[in-house]
Order: structure tokens, then sequence, then C-alpha cells
């Protein structure tokens, strides 16, 4: 069983920068994808970042730029590093970790981080 727990948020101010991890208990040798995801009050839920198990990423393209992801497999961690920040980014965000167990696939969730961006 694989538990993550995110960590990092705050309230910073617009042109301000934070680092958002998510720390995974468990294995992960068998990831899939490692995702950041963000829903803003009375909007769906949007994948931001993904970085693949081979070691490519994606970003949703108001991020692009802005916004890293990251691993330290050493740590069982994915980061991410937001810069620049707007009110815009203002969100709950959330990792997912998809992991594969031959042709099925299990994803897990953590519990979330605030972030408000406000002057």
């Amino acid at each position: 069983q694989v538990q993550l727990v995110e960590s990092g948020g705050d309230l910073v101010q617009p042109g301000g920068s934070l680092r958002l991890s998510c720390a995974a208990s468990g294995s992960i040798d068998n990831i899939f994808v490692m995702g950041w995801y963000r829903q803003a009050p009375g909007k769906q839920r949007e994948l931001v970042a993904a970085l693949m198990g081979g070691g490519s990423t994606n970003y949703v393209d108001s991020v692009k730029g802005r916004f890293t992801i990251s691993r330290d497999s050493a740590k069982n961690t994915v980061y991410l590093q937001m810069n620049s920040l707007k009110p815009e980014d203002t969100a709950v965000y959330y990792c997912k970790h998809v992991l594969h167990f031959g042709a099925n696939f299990r994803e897990y969730w953590g519990q979330g981080t605030q972030v408000t961006v406000s002057s």
C-alpha cells in the first residue's frame, strides 16, 4: 500500500515562489506516472504537471516556464517548484501516483496542500 503526503503549501505574494513536496511511503518501484493536480474553488481539478517513469515531463500551458516537476528517487519524493506565482494559481494542490502491476494500473492520491497567492 502506498501513501502520499504533500507539504509546502502556504500563503505567498504574487511573484513569489513555493516548493511543494509529495513523499511516498511504500514501494513505488513500478511507478508509471507522478502528477501534480490542483483544484480551485468552484472549478474542476486539473492536471498541472506530470513526470513519467521514464523521465519525460508535461505541463499545462498556464504554468509552462514557471513550474518544474522533479523527483528524488532516494527519498521517494516528487517536487513541484513554483515560481512567479499568480493569484490564479491559488488552489489546493494534490499529488497522484499511478503504479503499474502488469497490465493493471492503480492510482494513489495525497490529501492536498493549500496554496494561496495574494497580496
